[in-house]
């Protein structure tokens, strides 16, 4: 393999992780556990999920498409030194970049999908590299007591930021099933639980959150597409409210946000993803436009949201601001008032 080939595949690897060639592997490394209906055997699928596209409709999306220019640097304005706690009915939410925010309510502090590496890649030398510091640096972080890890590319499970955060707080890891092993050999020291969707787990004193269903894949290497699986979080905090983090997922039919709010509503806050959806043909399987977060965003019938996963890794084809404008032009079309839905830049806090 050339370099420059190499290098493409690299630079793709948060969202195609080159997966397809696996298929001739019949062994799941991560999971053992018997089918079910959305694990058959040896992969986890949802029912909705379109087949995957080849590698060559990969490599024409993600590397030959045209895409709008971004800067080598786009600074935040913002940045937070949070406080050591939150309590009573106060919710306080930061975003510190693409999935990663600081969620602080009923004295606990949670952390979704850490990364404060430079880049999201599987290598250091190559691969998106962020064109925005973390919102929050790392060692004005509060101690965190509990992780939520929604799946493992490798702009969610970053696995330098989780060893440095287990040597200094050590706090407890909750994934998908799968994502605990690739955690724990990483880092044996890691206190990682693996749960199935549907699942509910104590994060403290009347605080829980549950796995709920996300449209969306797994990937880390060449032969492990799908064997992970992947999820979106209901947090039940108590008197501040219920949360909803979704991870990364597809619109489809919507069923899975309805179903969450049915299940787990009413919710206070939404955090839902709002970019790398370009080109449409082929992210629209696995990720939300602005106008398709909307859309999630009355399903799920939440009191506000955040919008996320956007300005900081460059993952597709779109424009840095992109998501905002278009964001912008949906809550304008559905007549929602924009302080109900806000893209967040790194260093933003959202608090009630």
């Amino acid at each position: 393999m050339t370099r420059r080939r190499l290098l493409a595949l690299l630079a793709a690897a948060p969202l195609a992780a080159a997966g397809w060639f696996g298929w001739a592997r019949r062994r799941n490394p991560y999971y053992g556990g018997p089918p079910s209906d959305h694990f058959d055997g040896l992969r986890f699928f949802h029912p909705e999920q379109p087949p995957d596209k080849s590698p060559l409709a990969a490599f024409q999306a993600l590397q030959l498409t045209e895409k709008a220019p971004w800067p080598e640097s786009w600074p935040s304005p913002f940045a937070d030194k949070p406080p050591a706690r939150v309590t009573g009915s106060r919710l306080r939410v930061t975003a510190v970049g693409h999935a990663t925010h600081l969620i602080q309510a009923a004295g606990l502090n949670i952390l979704t999908d850490p990364v404060w590496s430079e880049r999201c890649s599987p290598v250091s030398f190559a691969g998106p590299k962020r064109v925005c510091a973390p919102g929050v640096a790392f060692d004005d972080l509060p101690k965190i007591d509990v992780i939520l890890l929604s799946h493992n590319h490798y702009d969610h499970l970053d696995v330098a930021t989780l060893s440095r955060l287990v040597a200094r707080d050590d706090p407890r890891i909750v994934t998908a099933l799968g994502n605990d092993v690739i955690v724990r050999a990483n880092d044996r020291r890691a206190r990682v639980e693996a749960y199935d969707w549907g699942d509910r787990v104590i994060l403290g004193d009347g605080v829980t959150a549950a796995l709920t269903v996300a449209c969306h894949w797994s990937a880390r290497g060449v032969t492990d597409r799908r064997k992970a699986l992947w999820t979106a979080f209901a947090i039940d905090a108590g008197s501040a409210g219920r949360l909803y983090f979704a991870g990364d997922s597809g619109l489809f039919s919507g069923a899975h946000f309805r179903h969450a709010a049915e299940l787990h509503g009413p919710f206070r806050l939404a955090i839902l993803p709002i970019g790398a959806y370009e080109p449409r043909w082929f992210m629209k399987d696995q990720h939300l436009n602005p106008a398709e977060a909307v859309e999630a965003f009355g399903l799920l019938r939440a009191e506000q949201a955040i919008g996320c996963h956007w300005g900081v890794f460059r993952l597709t084809a779109e424009g840095i601001d992109a998501p905002v404008i278009a964001l912008q032009a949906a809550l304008r079309e559905k007549s929602i008032p924009p302080e109900r839905f806000r893209a967040l830049r790194p260093g933003e806090v959202w608090e009630a």
